[in-house]
């Protein structure tokens, strides 16, 4: 997988991690709120910086904050890329 795919999968699974946060969510709403900011930014300015080189259809995902199918792609891309070299 890409370099900044990883990247992009990894801020994917964070920001979902921290959404399904419940406990935090309810004992400290601000420190949840401040790390749902923080990797919302980085996810921002990852797909900034690698937009021109990411394939059309995730930089649709991405555009469209559609987050969890912007990380089916890339897992399903993964998926693919592992299947074709174990050919």
């Amino acid at each position: 997988m890409k370099p900044d795919l990883c990247r992009l999968q990894h801020l994917l699974r964070e920001r979902l991690r921290i959404i399904a946060d419940h406990a935090l969510r309810d004992s400290d709403p601000a420190l949840h709120l401040d790390m749902l900011r923080e990797v919302s930014a980085a996810l921002d300015d990852e797909f900034r910086s690698h937009r021109a080189a990411l394939p059309a259809k995730l930089v649709h995902f991405m555009a469209q904050a559609s987050y969890e199918k912007a990380l089916a792609f890339i897992e399903d891309s993964a998926a693919d890329e592992a299947n074709i070299a174990a050919v």
